[in-house]
């Protein structure tokens, strides 16, 4: 084992571009530790770097094996106790041909779907991924055709969510239908971004059997990133032996990375991207990307040593990697480090887009910093908002943000002439923050007049408005004008919906209606902040039992059992005043060790098993 140590910013190692960053990414002592190892394959492995093994932080890993509960303190269940009503039993079936969708973007763009938000150890930030999710699925609102309209084997997929697809393809092709290259990749494309995976996969098998055309790269990574999200990246990584050499590319090996990555699979994404540097693959900054976007999660202090990797193979950082970086920056409130990204990126020649000036924003905001958040939103307009129109569907919600509600109008002026469905949401998203609800109810009523249909995301906009005011039966009315509608219900709206029981302070119908809707669509599973807000609300009553059933839930739905999850266990116990036995054992496992703050929190509750026998009955 031997260590490059890096002692100033400058070093010799260090790019010009990263001279001023890499102080604030790297450990402490300005080191960064690079190693070798004969049991174990990490990290890089280029020419004249030897590969990186582990510093001192050890990955977090979910396993498989199951635990019963440290302690029968509190075993009540409350999976009955708080039945939802008759319209929760049908909101969450598809339905087909309902909701509008932009399909201006190219379709390969998709063949990584977005996956499901990456767990957050903490509070949310600006550029919560939550928001990233919502972008990503939240297409169609500029009210233009509707796609899915002009896919009738798409309607007949959807419409028919309790016949197996290969069947309703046969019968499809036996009635004297054709099935040809175009309109099989449409209905990939909108099963995807319905996240209809299973069903994705299964119009992919039948293609594949029926040999109606040879199948390209595309046919195969697209393959492997759906057995991914389907079946898990250990299957899409054997699937990958079954694909013929020509087409065993560097494309479908970072489909394979990009998966693992999503579910914050540690040793797996290392060893992926190890495979690809052994198969001589050229590096890229898409991979570079997903390992800083993995390190983002798990452990910060390695972001250092993918940008020196980057430096020395020579790869041009991109807009994506910058935005990594400020919102690594941003997380930690570290206004100082943001400048010095912003300022990176412009003399890089990389202009921000708008969606990272809005991030750039919201952390001044959240920073006290009022001033050069408008300064940023001002140059945001360009000095021509009308010219620079698209800006507005960030200003308007940013402007409110900062209570300004002169500016909102001022905004929306440039809109109100013609307004886009997206520009609407947007006005409707400023109005809530301004506590205005008749406001944003006005807006979205106008929607409804305007528009034949709406989406299921431009009802999620006003449902919001609803959970943040913990306004209960306004919320569940909205959602049963949704499914009188026929719009879809998926995760985010479960989201909304949770947020609204929760506001409630009834965490058993949230809990609930959670648990029937993720039954109900098979392939679906909910948001990893629903499934959080819930198991927190339990710990602060300090119901051990469901805590740990949620617990357990999230690990079921493929989540990586992260250190905040086992915060909320120990809070659990520490406010049931019951010893947590095994506890510690379970951390190991799953590789986690306590910070401070959770070694602090073990503590107090340990003092509940010292406790002798005649202290406890006193109590």
């Amino acid at each position: 084992m031997w260590a490059l140590r890096c002692r100033t910013a400058h070093g010799r190692l260090i790019h010009q571009c990263f001279g001023s960053l890499l102080p604030h990414l790297l450990p402490l002592d300005g080191e960064v530790l690079i190693s070798s190892s004969k049991d174990y394959s990490y990290a890089f492995v280029s020419p004249g770097l030897e590969k990186l093994n582990r510093t001192r932080y050890v990955a977090t890993r979910g396993t498989n094996g199951q635990f019963s509960f440290s302690s029968q303190a509190g075993e009540r269940s409350h999976e009955e106790e708080g039945n939802t009503e008759d319209w929760f039993s049908e909101i969450g079936k598809p339905v087909g041909g309902n909701s509008k969708h932009d399909h201006s973007g190219n379709a390969d763009e998709e063949l990584i779907s977005e996956p499901s938000p990456p767990e957050d150890d903490g509070a949310e930030a600006p550029g919560d991924e939550r928001e990233l999710l919502e972008k990503k699925t939240d297409v169609g609102r500029t009210g233009r055709p509707d796609r899915e309209a002009s896919s009738p084997l798409f309607k007949a997929i959807i419409t028919n969510p309790g016949h197996p697809v290969g069947k309703i393809l046969h019968q499809w092709v036996q009635a004297g239908n054709t099935v040809d290259q175009q309109e099989f990749w449409s209905v990939m494309l909108l099963l995807r971004r319905r996240q209809l995976y299973a069903k994705a996969l299964q119009v992919s098998e039948w293609w594949e059997g029926m040999e109606l055309s040879k199948l390209s790269l595309r046919d195969y990574a697209s393959r492997v990133d759906l057995i991914a999200k389907v079946r898990g990246v250990a299957a899409a990584e054997k699937c990958i032996k079954s694909i013929p050499e020509e087409f065993r590319g560097e494309v479908v090996y970072r489909t394979l990375l990009a998966n693992s990555v999503a579910i914050g699979d540690v040793d797996r994404s290392e060893g992926i991207f190890n495979k690809m540097r052994d198969l001589d693959f050229p590096l890229s900054a898409f991979s570079c990307n997903q390992l800083i976007l993995l390190y983002k999660r798990v452990d910060r202090k390695k972001i250092a040593d993918v940008l020196l990797l980057m430096e020395k193979e020579n790869v041009k950082p991109t807009l994506f990697t910058y935005k990594i970086l400020f919102e690594t920056k941003a997380r930690t409130n570290d206004l100082t480090g943001v400048d010095e990204i912003v300022e990176m990126m412009k003399a890089e020649g990389i202009e921000p887009d708008f969606q990272t000036q809005c991030n750039i924003a919201k952390n001044y905001i959240a920073g006290g910093c009022p001033e050069k958040a408008e300064a940023m939103l001002k140059e945001m307009e360009g000095g021509d908002l009308k010219r620079n129109r698209p800006a507005c569907i960030y200003l308007l919600p940013l402007y409110a943000e900062l209570g300004n509600v002169e500016e909102v109008r001022r905004v929306w002026t440039v809109c109100e002439s013609k307004p886009s469905m997206v520009e609407c949401t947007a006005l409707i998203e400023a109005w809530g923050k301004l506590n205005n609800v008749e406001e944003a109810e006005a807006v979205f009523d106008k929607m409804s007049t305007t528009w034949k249909r709406l989406g299921s995301q431009h009802y999620l906009s006003l449902l919001k408005v609803y959970a943040n005011k913990n306004m209960l039966i306004k919320g569940k009315d909205l959602v049963r004008r949704m499914s009188d509608e026929g719009c879809h219900v998926g995760p985010l709206i479960w989201d909304a919906v949770v947020k609204l029981y929760l506001g409630a302070g009834e965490v058993e119908k949230a809990d609930a209606f959670l648990n029937k809707a993720s039954m109900q669509e098979k392939g679906r599973k909910p948001l990893y902040f629903s499934l959080l807000s819930i198991m927190k609300e339990y710990a602060r009553r300090g119901d051990v039992h469901n805590t740990e059933k949620m617990f357990i839930r999230m690990r079921q739905f493929g989540y990586t059992t992260r250190i905040q999850q086992f915060r909320m266990l120990v809070q659990a116990y520490a406010n049931a005043h019951v010893p947590a036995y095994g506890l510690r054992e379970r951390m190991m496992v799953d590789n986690i060790f306590p910070d401070r703050a959770l070694a602090e929190q073990l503590a107090k509750v340990d003092a509940f098993q010292r406790k002798s026998g005649v202290e406890a009955l006193l109590e």
